[in-house]
């Protein structure tokens, strides 16, 4: 049995830019600035890393950032809701929804996600596309603040759920940045690239993924690679 790990932005889905913008709106809320969060690089990183490097820009201090949390993460998965909506600016990606249903109905895989994204920011971001129940676990930028110590976090908890242990050998991550590749590479995971993100075949393929696909759009060739057929 596989435990199957999906990245969500760039991966699963694009929110144009919804999270950027309620990040913004939630800094400026809580710490009276937003500091550099227009340029900084999202992508693979998680949510605690994000804020926790935005406002050490602007000199405050790791212990101060971390009194403030809860409500920052408070205010943006308001933000986040609104930006959100209904929904209508939700893109699911090339062969997404094919290849989660697919998975999700095999007896030979579990599904799961690692994201940068906090547990409430994920679910936001996926009730529209109609993909948040295939995934049972997961580990989320909430967990921990380094995105390498969350897969193995996912394991245990799917080796909760359903009684089977899932070495690293057995878990798929798939993802669009070598961030991804790299949280794979620090557990011993497989490593599954898609370039539906901002990062070229050429920049995934430096990283050294176990595979590399355009998008998932081949359901086929993705589930047979991700079961290890």
């Amino acid at each position: 049995m596989k435990l199957v790990l999906f990245d969500i932005d760039g991966t699963l889905i694009t929110s144009r830019g919804a999270g950027r913008r309620a990040m913004r709106t939630a800094l400026e809320r809580v710490f009276g600035a937003a500091g550099g969060i227009d340029q900084y690089n999202l992508g693979g990183r998680t949510d605690t890393r994000i804020v926790h490097d935005v406002m050490g820009a602007l000199g405050w201090e790791p212990a101060r950032v971390k009194e403030r949390l809860d409500d920052f993460f408070e205010a943006y998965v308001a933000g986040l809701a609104s930006e959100i909506g209904d929904g209508r600016h939700v893109v699911t990606l090339p062969g997404v929804p094919a290849v989660v249903e697919r998975l999700a109905q095999s007896p030979a895989a579990v599904l799961g996600l690692v994201t940068g994204n906090i547990e409430e920011g994920a679910r936001i971001k996926l009730l529209p596309t109609g993909l948040w129940p295939h995934f049972r676990v997961g580990a989320y930028g909430s967990d921990h603040m380094d995105r390498r110590r969350l897969p193995s976090l996912a394991a245990r908890r799917a080796h909760a759920l359903v009684g089977h242990a899932f070495p690293p050998a057995d878990v798929v991550v798939i993802g669009d940045t070598p961030h991804d590749i790299d949280c794979a590479r620090a557990f011993g995971a497989v490593a599954v690239a898609v370039t539906t993100g901002q990062h070229t075949r050429d920049e995934l393929l430096a990283e050294r993924p176990d595979h590399l696909f355009d998008d998932l759009g081949d359901t086929e060739a993705v589930v047979k690679t991700v079961l290890g057929e």
